[in-house]
């Protein structure tokens, strides 16, 4: 009998969403836009503790329209976070912008202030600041915010704050995602919260918010007629979808209670193995902890990240690799790179080693036990019998 499946993410739904899917039904509110949009980003708003919020198709499109706002043109360069999932960077190249990638550091596996310092300084130097600095909260973990916001700050470089994955995470008392110039949110179905597809750009500048929507849906000139002076897209969220957004921020809370008891029990039970550690949380931080992430140091354990992955994969566990780094991907080969130290590449260290485990809100003992006797297995026969390890993940 083939084992059930354990997924690394899955959507958790509250039973809430369908009355606010059987509302706009019966109102007929089935196109986008609606009243479920307008309270949709009006109740997101004052979660992040922003003046504003414009619902959108994706998180990918609030990075897009954020490079918009702030007049990105062919050439300008970005600089971003290498640790990270593709859909931080590929909006700069919607653009014809030129990615710079910046190295995470050890403490928060995010942007280190220290390459980025780096890379500011040779730019200044050179004559080519960048337009923008898309910093990304790395499995739900904010960066070291006052550090990047004061190295931004003194070139005038404004910062977009990617919290695609860490929305409900807070940073000395304060909402991930409400940092920068631009913060964005993805409601990806695999997200501490879905609108099955979807995103959030927030800002306290409320002109860029309107102006936002404007790009948002077509940039259609104020005319009876269909008039359009500038590009526009096709990016808004539909009345429906943002009425399931509405209620999954209801219970946003019970789920990053859910999630961080989730890592508690993986640290708890893994911690002491040889060679296991857990990504960190920096201080005065709290993680929304959407991925539960361990590195695994093959020479300590006996055995690597594909190793484990590969006897997941065979009991019908979803696990996955951490990010491959940008700077790395076929995609941006011939990019620039700043590491966090000059012989030290951070963010390549934790692609080797860096593994997620199943972390989603609904993950029951039961299956989280799964999991855990099958990490423990492994590790213990590989290091019975002095395993050769693969150390690259596939």
């Amino acid at each position: 009998m083939d084992k059930k499946k354990i997924y690394l993410s899955p959507p958790h739904m509250s039973g809430r969403e369908q009355d606010y899917i059987n509302e706009a039904f019966d109102t007929n509110w089935i196109a986008p836009l609606g009243p479920n949009v307008d309270a949709f980003e009006n109740e997101l708003a004052a979660y992040a503790g922003v003046n504003g919020a414009a619902a959108v198709a994706s998180g990918t499109a609030a990075i897009h329209l954020a490079l918009r706002l702030l007049g990105v043109k062919p050439g300008d360069r970005i600089f971003c976070s290498s640790l990270t999932f593709v859909a931080s960077a590929n909006p700069i190249l919607y653009e014809g912008a030129v990615p710079v990638f910046i190295d995470s550091e050890p403490d928060s596996w995010n942007m280190s202030p220290a390459a980025l310092g780096r890379a500011l300084a040779e730019a200044d130097r050179e004559g080519s600041l960048p337009k923008a600095v898309i910093v990304v909260n790395l499995y739900g973990q904010s960066a070291r915010m006052d550090e990047i916001i004061a190295a931004c700050d003194r070139y005038d470089i404004p910062v977009i704050e990617d919290a695609a994955e860490s929305l409900g995470s807070t940073y000395k008392g304060k909402a991930s995602g409400s940092f920068g110039k631009f913060g964005i949110y993805s409601f990806n179905g695999n997200k501490i919260i879905t609108t099955s597809g979807g995103g959030m750009l927030v800002s306290n500048d409320e002109e860029a918010l309107r102006k936002t929507r404007f790009l948002a849906t077509q940039a259609r000139d104020p005319a009876p007629h269909y008039q359009h002076s500038e590009l526009g897209y096709n990016y808004r969220m539909s009345n429906l979808l943002a009425g399931v957004g509405r209620a999954q921020l209801q219970v946003l809370e019970d789920r990053v209670n859910a999630r961080r008891a989730i890592f508690d029990c993986y640290c708890e039970q893994l911690s002491d193995l040889p060679g296991i550690q857990f990504m960190p949380e920096l201080a005065d931080t709290r993680s929304n902890r959407w991925l539960t992430v361990m590195t695994i140091n093959p020479a300590e354990a006996g055995c690597s990240v594909s190793d484990l992955l590969r006897t997941l994969t065979e009991e019908n566990i979803e696990a996955r690799p951490v990010w491959k780094p940008l700077h790395t991907q076929p995609l941006f080969e011939h990019t620039r790179y700043y590491p966090h130290h000059e012989q030290e590449s951070f963010s390549e260290s934790a692609f080797r080693h860096g593994i997620c485990l199943p972390s989603g809100s609904g993950l029951t003992e039961e299956d989280q036990d799964r999991v855990l006797q099958c990490v423990k297995e492994v590790i213990a026969a590989n290091r019975l019998v002095g395993h050769s390890y693969n150390s690259s993940p596939q």
